[in-house]
């Protein structure tokens, strides 16, 4: 059975936009995807936490700009780039393993894979490392050369609600239906209380919880949560997705059905009839998740991308080339 599926989602990736290709290094530099494979695979080993963060990367530098590496990015005294705008200031995780991984590329083949790839690459095998299912990456994507941290605005939100989710995944040409699918990227990783506190104190002037949340559930987020003296969240608090943070599986859906899902945007998939049946889909097949999770991560991996002779090959993934 799992053979079946593996074959189907291989065939699923090579329906590709025509300027990204499946195997699109093997000419240029053969080892691009195995050097990697393994330094997301050290870093992995030493943080288990480095797989979660390096797809959400991918996820917020692909809603800004498209997939073009541009998060990767470092501010500097002229500009705020991606990395501190207001998703991803001080919570981005996995900059060190594109970095090793550039690094050995450009000793292997110069000037030849792009930061874009490196990220694009470095997701899935973030998934697979925690025991989801791969796909064929298309690849060839440019790096882009801007990076401003006020258009982070575009990326999803953790308290947004249904409608307001489905125009951002939308805006970038993606489907309800992706959506729903890659939400389930929740199931690993973790988050600051920060993102949900909203949903524990002060919800709204009729009620101090968000009604919507598993009452128990809301004693533990408030346990490991608490507010401070000054009445807030400690910004630098953290807790996990879910009950199995390094596992990719479908328990995401599960919790949300028991009303469990952390962030106002996961719990909202139950307001729609439509969404809700997807969820219980998943809940209930955690194979035909992972098929349509990795379909999905290929359609959003082609976002907007740089190709051809746009954008650059950048040498150092955090500063735009001279």
């Amino acid at each position: 059975m799992f053979t079946i599926v593996l074959a189907l989602v291989l065939v699923l990736s090579s329906q590709t936009e025509a300027q990204l290709q499946v195997n699109f290094y093997r000419n240029t530099c053969p080892k691009a995807e195995s050097i990697i494979r393994q330094e997301v695979q050290r870093a992995f080993f030493r943080d288990t936490g480095i797989a979660p963060g390096l797809v959400r990367m991918h996820f917020h530098d692909c809603f800004v700009r498209g997939c073009d590496g541009s998060i990767l990015i470092k501010s500097t005294p002229g500009n705020s780039a991606e990395e501190d705008g207001p998703p991803n200031a001080g919570t981005l995780r996995g900059f060190e393993a594109i970095e090793n991984a550039k690094a050995r590329l450009e000793q292997e083949c110069r000037g030849v894979v792009s930061c874009a790839d490196i990220l694009a690459y470095a997701a899935r095998d973030s998934i697979v490392i925690s025991g989801g299912l791969g796909w064929d990456v298309p690849a060839g994507r440019r790096d882009g050369r801007i990076s401003r941290a006020a258009e982070t605005i575009d990326i999803p939100a953790p308290f947004n609600n249904l409608d307001e989710a489905t125009r951002a995944f939308t805006k970038k040409g993606l489907s309800s239906d992706d959506m729903v699918a890659l939400l389930g990227a929740h199931t690993i990783g973790r988050s600051h209380c920060t993102s949900f506190s909203n949903r524990l104190y002060n919800f709204s002037p009729t009620n101090s919880q968000d009604p919507t949340l598993d009452p128990l559930y809301a004693i533990q987020l408030k346990q490991q949560c608490p507010r401070g003296p000054n009445g807030n969240v400690d910004p630098n608090a953290v807790v996990s997705m879910n009950i199995s943070p390094t596992i990719s599986e479908n328990s995401y859906y599960v919790d949300v059905l028991k009303n469990r899902g952390l962030f106002t945007s996961d719990q909202t998939l139950t307001t729609s009839p439509d969404t809700l049946s997807e969820v219980r889909d998943y809940a209930r097949n955690n194979i035909k998740w992972q098929v349509d999770f990795s379909e999905a991560m290929i359609k959003m991996s082609q976002v907007e991308v740089l190709t051809g002779n746009a954008g650059e090959i950048r040498l150092n993934c955090r500063v735009i080339n001279p």
